[in-house]
């Protein structure tokens, strides 16, 4: 291995041998493809730690954090299958740069980006199974796992210093200009922070006095924040409110509050997402009054986001006043599947239209007519599965009736079998 100085002024780059150059390309072949357990593993690591519960308690920003780590496994592998050894320039494609952006207008610091070294220590180790896969040979495997090392730890470096650039950069714009005054205020109510209620009004161009819905309004895979908007409007005329306050929380999340009572039905808001995309989805908060109200609907809303995210929901629209039981089972992904478990027993696995007919039936006050209607069936045939369901848990209904109810309502908002 020699040192590649051939460009004047160029920090020097070791030059593999031929023979290690193929053994990259061999392993960056590898590399390209990762099994699942690999990939869930580089997830994990990347949005483990205290330091990165905010992220990981965000959906827009857990993801994103996911797709990253994943595209910079990719880009470095890449980079190595079309040339071998050489440096790998920093991944800052748009996608990575935006994400950066959000971090910035969540309130998070370049440490935030700490995810990248995280995945890193746990590509490294798998990328090492793969080169004592590749050879045996003790002075091939010894230069190899050293370019490796050095090409790994640049490329890292040099894609967290363009990052680390480009949110300074970001910082720097968001401190100035309307958009930021109203984003600085809102985190200081959100935070109980002390600020002058008629400071905040004028900045926010929205009174704090009076009713309070507030919602959330996002997408996970790059919806246009034009279309955010609109879902936003149209979640407004849903609630028969007049206007808006709208706060852009990042390129993939919108804030809102409406100046109403009561909140939106779930029937409203589905009739006003059709003409957005599947990807957009909607968490609306409890009504509230006056600044306690604005702060505690928000949370609520950002409760019902977190809970979609946590259990990988399909579902696009949720209410808190829906789902604050489930969002308590649910703190613990782990003591969350147990209850299910040890409640539904073999009924969680059961055909769907079990599950479906017999919560229901719990719904609907345990009353089999209205059950039938509902599901626009017979009634003879609600019996038959109510029979069939009673037959398949663990404890007969009428003694567990409660907990039967909350495992159901579980998996209704997993929107799959537990």
């Amino acid at each position: 291995m020699v040192e590649q100085t051939d460009v004047p002024g160029a920090v020097s780059w070791p030059t593999p041998s031929p023979r290690v150059r193929e053994l990259i390309r061999r392993g960056a072949e590898l590399a390209l493809h990762p099994p699942d357990a690999w990939v869930e593993e580089l997830y994990a690591a990347a949005l483990g730690g205290e330091r990165m519960r905010a992220i990981a308690e965000d959906p827009v920003l857990s993801e994103g954090a996911r797709r990253t780590n994943v595209a910079n496994v990719l880009h470095w592998a890449t980079a190595n299958l079309q040339r071998p050894g050489e440096r790998v320039p920093a991944n800052v494609t748009p996608e990575i740069l935006e994400i950066a952006r959000d971090l910035v207008r969540r309130g998070l610091d370049e440490r935030s980006l700490d995810s990248y070294r995280t995945a890193q220590n746990v590509a490294w180790r798998h990328w090492m199974d793969i080169c004592f896969g590749l050879t045996d040979d003790a002075a091939e495997l010894r230069e190899l796992l050293d370019v490796s090392s050095r090409s790994i730890a640049t490329f890292l470096d040099d894609t967290v210093t363009a990052l680390t650039v480009r949110m300074q950069a970001e910082r720097s714009e968001l401190t100035r200009g309307t958009h930021a005054e109203r984003r600085a205020a809102v985190t200081l109510l959100l935070e109980g922070a002390p600020i002058r209620r008629g400071r905040a009004e004028e900045q926010l161009g929205y009174r704090l006095g009076g009713p309070h819905v507030a919602a959330i309004v996002w997408s996970s895979t790059g919806t246009p924040i034009s279309e955010l908007e609109d879902t936003a409007e149209a979640v407004r005329k849903a609630g028969g409110a007049e206007r808006r306050l709208t706060v852009l929380a990042g390129t993939g999340t919108v804030w809102i509050w409406l100046p109403t009572a009561d909140a939106p039905t779930t029937e409203a808001l589905q009739a006003c997402l059709p003409g957005s995309s599947p990807d957009v989805r909607v968490a609306v908060g409890r009504p509230g009054r006056d600044l306690e109200g604005f702060r505690r609907s928000h949370l609520d809303a950002l409760t019902t986001q977190r809970m979609l995210a946590r259990l990988t929901s399909p579902r696009r629209i949720a209410r808190f006043e829906d789902v604050q039981l489930v969002a308590a089972l649910t703190a613990d992904p782990t003591q969350a599947d147990e209850f299910v478990a040890d409640t539904l027993g073999a009924l969680a696995t059961a055909e769907p239209e079990l599950r479906d007919t017999l919560l229901t039936y719990l719904r609907e006050q345990c009353n089999s007519s209205r059950t039938a209607e509902r599901l626009f069936t017979h009634r003879n045939t609600v019996l038959r599965r109510l029979a069939r369901a009673d037959d398949l848990l663990p404890r007969p209904l009428a003694q567990n009736t409660t907990a039967v109810a909350a495992a159901l309502e579980v998996l209704h908002w997993r929107g799959r079998p537990g």
